[in-house]
């Protein structure tokens, strides 16, 4: 995060007596970024923050990915792969399907009801794309609300659960990052301070409320951690004599928070702009990107949907969520789909997209893009849910015709 906040009880200088109202201490914990040297935040427990009475081995849902080859663009549709899971018994942790992933990077669905088991991802930061439903998020900074259209940043390591609200399921789109999930680097001052031709401001931010409190003994936090499993990637289940959450104030730089896609004020212009105006947040070797209702290019001779283009140096992921997406027409993408678009194949709008869209003004589009600069993988997920016929969409017949 680029800003400070204080939540609760601290005392006045930092790694000094924190004293309890009986006169014992508090116990101090760093929570902090890349070995000291980086965004931190300091945490004051009732109880030892490292205390373990048990532990055992977590077997995580199918990590294994495989090669998308032979080499195609294709088109996964998610809301297949819980059509027929009965959403209260699947939570938002637990739940997660995976879809697409690579050393730096993990895209999973989830569509669920239930109240997760307390969770920590100690690989990398996670950023959650609600697409519907709402929850609140309990984490040992305090509490989240999140709602449709929330993206939900969690630094690594961080405690917490998610605890869904009202009547609809949750439906989330889960990044999971072998590294940072920050603000775009172009958008930050020298000191961190997102500046004024930055799509947000510090005030489309929303951290969390208050310490966390909550009393229990011998309770259970889920761990994905590197491992032996498929991808490196492994889980354990801590048990600790005191609940996590039991910390009486914080303060520092880094805590997890939410930002709205309805708070994303786009970047337009006379012709087509290319995606990196459209980008939220960046990682080690992946970006992220929100193509958002907008008016679109006003030059006289403009053509609003994408040129046609090779993604070079990325593959393209795009995750439809709203509206309705021009360039895609025609394809069979609807909502909750995602393309897959492959570094070595040229792609752009559907037959007849490009010309349809001369003369538009207004765009009713909502969709979350990753671009990665390595290779995606399929994971169970995307095999389950690949229509097995996007590749041929721009042809109208494929190799069986």
């Amino acid at each position: 995060m680029a800003y400070y906040r204080q939540q609760g009880s601290v005392p006045p200088k930092r790694h000094t007596q924190h004293r309890t109202p009986d006169g014992g201490l508090y116990y101090e914990e760093l929570t902090g970024e890349e070995g000291f040297s980086s965004d931190s935040s300091l945490l004051y427990h009732r109880e030892i923050p490292s205390a373990l009475v048990d532990a055992r081995p977590w077997i995580l849902p199918d990590q294994a990915t495989v090669a998308n080859e032979p080499l195609l663009p294709r088109h996964l549709k998610l809301p297949e792969l819980f059509k027929d899971v009965e959403a209260p018994t699947t939570d938002i942790v637990t739940g997660r399907r995976l879809v697409l992933g690579n050393d730096d990077v993990r895209i999973s669905y989830v569509v669920g009801a239930a109240t997760s088991p307390l969770y920590r991802n100690a690989i990398g930061d996670e950023c959650v794309y609600v697409e519907s439903g709402s929850a609140t998020v309990e984490t040992v900074f305090g509490t989240l609300t999140a709602r449709p259209g929330d993206y939900v940043l969690i630094p690594r390591s961080t405690t917490h659960r998610w605890v869904p609200s009202g009547d609809e399921p949750l439906r989330a789109y889960c990044i999971e990052a072998n590294s940072h999930i920050t603000p775009a680097r172009r958008y930050l001052s020298k000191f961190g301070q997102l500046l004024e031709h930055a799509p947000y401001c510090e005030r489309d931010l929303h951290g969390p409320d208050g310490p966390a409190l909550a009393d229990g003994r011998d309770v259970e936090v889920y761990i994905k951690h590197r491992g032996s499993g498929p991808a490196g990637i492994a889980g354990t289940v801590h048990v600790s004599p005191h609940h996590p959450f039991d910390v009486v104030g914080w303060d520092g730089c880094l805590y997890p928070y939410t930002f709205n896609v309805s708070d994303f004020e786009p970047i337009t212009g006379r012709v087509h702009q290319p995606p990196p105006a459209h980008q939220v947040f960046e990682a080690n070797n992946f970006v992220i990107c929100n193509f958002v209702p907008r008016k679109v290019d006003y030059h006289p001779l403009s053509i609003p949907v994408p040129y046609y283009h090779s993604n070079v140096d990325s593959d393209e992921v795009m995750f439809y969520c709203g509206g309705d997406y021009e360039a895609r027409k025609g394809s069979g993408i609807g909502q909750g789909s995602i393309s897959l678009h492959p570094g070595g194949h040229s792609h752009g709008p559907q037959p007849g997209a490009y010309e349809r869209s001369i003369g538009a003004e207004f765009f009713d589009e909502l969709a979350v893009m990753v671009d990665t600069f390595r290779p995606l993988r399929l994971g169970e997920g995307g095999r389950a849910s690949d229509d097995g016929a996007y590749a041929w969409t721009w042809s109208g017949r494929g190799p069986a015709s």
